[in-house]
């Protein structure tokens, strides 16, 4: 594996490269933070802010005025004129948080929020996000097991597989585009497990008031608590953004250059070395595991290209912010992606036979998406939109396997051409949004429907609706796999069909009752992975070597509701989030938790005369036990087990945060309740999770 330092000096040479012209392209220099500045931000939350286009909000800048003082007021003596020129220059030249924007994939724009929630508690973590329905292993960077499912928000088309692999890997939805009035940076650090740190960088900048740029690079090292345990990852991305002047022609795009590496140990030989509570395993370097000479990789390399041209720009006046405007779209998208799984040496976990030692498997995916689309958007019509796509795939192993039960080909390739349709309206408090696509030519896909509609009673409370068709091939490797382990060769194009899911969902968020999610989902052809191994050897730690792909050919109906709700008194709060999830089935292959519970009570409060912004309490999770699904290493899959229970824990944090200026300092005991109860937590079956341990970290936000 290339040195993981090398994308750090890429990255911090780059950064010098362009500081030097970025900064004359700049507005002056972000002033101290007010008070005024922080209280923003605490009123209007980030994630709930009106959602505009990434291009009409670069059109709305040049429509700023310019102070003027051609015209000389009677009656003014020449130095109250002189102050109050000051003053409109002062006010001009003014920079606020709000300036700092966040455009999406989707181009719904957000402003920077540099304040200290319990929000940001939740999601200062490896992956940066709220892992409620989530349970980590025991070092950072390793799989996640699920706790909660939803099925409305599968990508359109398969991808290469190995999901327990892509916690951290950074999906063409993921990447964020910036617009900026003055450089701004955000690093964020924090702790790992043993022998690493974490590091996400990010440095935004405007070489011009219309193009922006960024680099960013998150990166970790972490040895781990168990032997052979150790995980890496480097995640290079690098944007930009473009707007004429009069707003017509809009560009952006982005590079992406990703590995996730990690060692891999198959979880514990014997339980009883870290049940047992023994002095000679507290150290927990000293339990025997299944293997140490194994590892897996996840590598990609991605090149995004997306512009759009107005025909039509027909604005009533200047201050006309929803015109009638026709738009052209193209959309490019040039992925390569390959996963690895190495052994120096044959291993039973995986079978007894294998074709050749040492194991090196290899499957590999390239992918071409082209995307054209047409858009007409009008105040009294709405927004419609009209695309044609083409995505062409070539998923392939590097040989051909012939064997007594037939031929397995070497790769799946071909071409999907889709058509579709979006349309979105708000009339009033209703807001409605619906996209259509269907495929005219190709195997993996089908169809997919989506419509919401959202409709605001007051302005504390809305309700929403919506309904989800889709039908799709499974991922690749359900389809077709090779290893040099003889188990894990099939071929399923003949026999497996799409996937059909249909969703319908419901909700309603009120600031005084909080917020419920409601959905319900039928699967059918519902594909999966699970072992055909029996009892026997499966106690002979080969409950992995049998794993292979199979479809369920009866419904799976699953229910979930979710409620989220903060109860606040003076300085005090607390924040609850409960999950509760139903699932019939002739066959038990889709294994839940029943129940998800996490509550936070917290203290918050200034300090110092205000120069720092304390938050400080306990944060206790629950889940009802379950037949946990297990992790298999070769495929970075997990798969369906249904001979043991595991959960039925708490796990217990306790947190200190602290914010001065734009830094956020975090503090964390994770899993205090290790200390005084039995060690029978576990991620998955073999793979404890983490004993208690106290990590430290910050998010820093600086403006040059």
């Amino acid at each position: 594996m290339p040195d993981q330092n090398h994308g750090m000096r890429f990255l911090f040479f780059a950064l010098l490269f362009f500081l030097g012209q970025a900064l004359f392209a700049q507005q002056d220099s972000l002033p101290p933070q007010k008070e005024a500045d922080s209280l923003r931000i605490v009123k209007k939350d980030s994630l709930e802010l009106q959602k505009v286009d990434s291009l009409k909000v670069t059109e709305m800048d040049s429509l700023k005025i310019k102070p003027k003082d051609s015209i000389k007021p009677s009656g003014i003596d020449k130095r109250e004129r002189f102050v109050r020129m000051q003053k409109k220059i002062e006010e001009e030249d003014s920079v606020f948080i709000e300036d700092y924007k966040i455009i999406s994939y989707l181009r719904d724009t957000t402003f920077l929020d540099t304040t200290l929630t319990i929000n940001k508690e939740y999601k200062y973590n490896y992956i940066r996000q709220d892992d409620f329905e989530l349970m980590p292993f025991s070092n950072m960077g390793q799989p996640y097991n699920v706790l909660g499912r939803t099925f409305t928000e599968n990508p359109y088309y398969p991808r290469l597989g190995a999901t327990a692999k892509h916690a951290r890997y950074f999906e063409v939805e993921d990447i964020m585009y910036y617009h900026v009035p003055t450089p701004m940076t955000e690093l964020m650090f924090k702790t790992s497990m043993e022998q690493g740190q974490f590091l996400d960088a990010l440095l935004t900048f405007n070489l011009s008031k219309r193009f922006n740029a960024s680099l960013a690079y998150n990166g970790f090292r972490s040895l781990g608590k168990y032997r052979f345990d150790q995980a890496q990852s480097g995640n290079f991305r690098a944007t930009f953004n473009y707007s004429t002047q009069n707003g017509r022609y809009g560009l952006r795009g982005h590079i992406a250059a990703q590995e996730i590496e990690a060692d891999e140990n198959g979880g514990l030989l014997n339980r009883e070395q870290f049940e047992g509570e023994l002095d000679d395993f507290q150290d927990r370097s000293k339990i025997d595991v299944r293997y140490t000479n194994a590892g897996n990789r996840i590598l990609g390399k991605r090149y995004f290209f997306d512009h759009r041209y107005k025909l039509v720009n027909s604005p009533k006046d200047s201050l006309d912010k929803d015109p009638t405007t026709l738009t052209i779209g193209h959309e490019f998208t040039y992925e390569t992606k390959l996963f690895d799984f190495n052994q120096s040496a044959q291993n039973d976990a995986f079978g007894d036979d294998p074709f050749l030692v040492p194991i090196e498997d290899r499957a590999r995916l390239k992918t071409m998406f082209n995307k054209g689309s047409v858009e007409f958007s009008n105040r009294t019509l709405g927004k419609l939109t009209g695309s044609a796509s083409l995505y062409n795939y070539n998923y392939y192993f590097n040989s051909i396997l012939i064997t007594e039960e037939g031929t397995i080909q070497n790769k799946l390739d071909g071409q999907e051409i889709t058509v579709g349709g979006a349309y979105s309206k708000r009339i009033g408090p209703l807001s409605l949004k619906g996209e259509l696509d269907y495929t005219v030519a190709g195997d993996l896909t089908g169809n997919r429907l989506n419509a919401m509609v959202d409709y605001k009673l007051n302005e504390s409370t809305s309700i929403m609706g919506g309904i989800h068709i889709s039908s799709r091939m499974p991922d690749f490797n359900y389809l077709l796999y090779q290893s040099d382990y003889r188990n894990y060769n099939w071929q399923n194009t003949d026999t497996f069909e799409k996937q059909q899911v249909k969703s319908i969902k419901a909700g309603f968020n009120s600031k005084l009752l909080g917020r419920l999610e409601g959905e319900y989902s039928m699967m059918d052809n519902y594909t999966y992975f699970s072992s055909t191994a029996t009892q026997e050897q499966i106690d002979n730690g080969q409950g992995t070597a049998f794993v292979k792909p199979f479809q369920e050919s009866s419904t799976i109906n699953h229910l979930r509701a979710k409620y989220t709700k903060e109860f606040k008194w003076r300085k005090w709060a607390l924040a609850n989030t409960v999950l509760y999830q139903e699932v019939t089935q002739d066959n038990q292959v889709l294994n839940l938790p029943q129940l998800v519970t996490r509550n936070s009570l917290y203290f918050s409060s200034n300090v110092f005369k205000k120069a720092m912004f304390l938050q400080t309490g306990v944060t206790f999770k629950y889940f009802t036990s379950y037949n946990m699904n297990a992790y298999n290493p070769l495929l970075g899959e997990f798969y369906i087990q249904n001979n043991e229970e595991l959960g039925g824990y708490p796990l217990l944090d306790l947190f200190i945060n602290a914010k001065v200026r734009q830094t956020r300092i975090y503090l964390k005991a994770e899993h205090l309740n290790s200390i005084f109860s039995g060690p029978n937590y576990y991620s998955a079956p073999n793979y404890p999770y983490r004993d208690f341990v106290i990590r430290f970290g910050l998010v820093w936000n600086f403006f040059s």
